[in-house]
């Protein structure tokens, strides 16, 4: 019976703490986009960069299980990733970035990129709420994304001439060296030269 009382008490010490809420980050892979909803209410939407289509981020629905506030990737040449959450044990994760011209579009090998300080936010809210409160699910596809928003592809312009001069013959002025035409045969055994 004193057993019973002890395990009874200690079990009402652990309910008395602190309520944490249950944080449920939802990830949209078609439009790359971020709600964090607290305890059912909708709080944050930020854009995110996704998985490519070679590197496509997980879907499905995962319980976070660690942070790390300065983690540096051993796949990726040391790349910097900030406030990291992990949902996967093969090192899917949340975190920040700089490159946030890239958010609103896939660009990563698989984690979900935030803006560092949207990154920062969910973090110490993940860290406050408990991180095995925390859920993420991941739905959509890359490839969808890119088909409504394609990337703009960096300095593709080319420079073209004018049809007219580009078939106009040029001759260098008398005393210039003519170049031969390349099928004119050249070199010692020949009569030119």
């Amino acid at each position: 019976m004193r057993f019973f009382l002890v395990a009874l008490a200690g079990l009402m010490l652990c309910a008395s703490g602190a309520a944490q809420a249950k944080v449920a980050i939802t990830v949209d892979k078609n439009a790359q986009a971020m709600t964090v909803a607290i305890d059912g209410v909708e709080r944050y939407h930020w854009p995110v960069s996704t998985g490519l289509p070679s590197h496509e981020t997980p879907n499905g629905s995962f319980r976070t299980f660690r942070m790390e506030e300065d983690h540096y990737s051993r796949e990726f040449d040391d790349a910097p990733m900030p406030h990291s959450i992990f949902f996967t044990k093969i090192g899917h994760a949340i975190h920040g970035t700089d490159s946030v011209n890239r958010l609103g579009s896939p660009a990563s090998h698989g984690c979900v990129r935030l803006s560092r300080a949207n990154a920062s936010t969910l973090y110490a809210l993940v860290e406050r709420e408990g991180v095995l409160n925390t859920t993420v699910t991941l739905t959509g596809s890359s490839q969808i994304a890119l088909a409504r928003n394609p990337r703009p592809r960096a300095n593709t312009a080319v420079a073209r001439r004018d049809p007219a001069q580009a078939i106009a013959p040029q001759s260098a002025p008398p005393g210039y060296y003519q170049p031969r035409p390349y099928y004119q045969p050249r070199g010692l055994f020949t009569n030119q030269d």
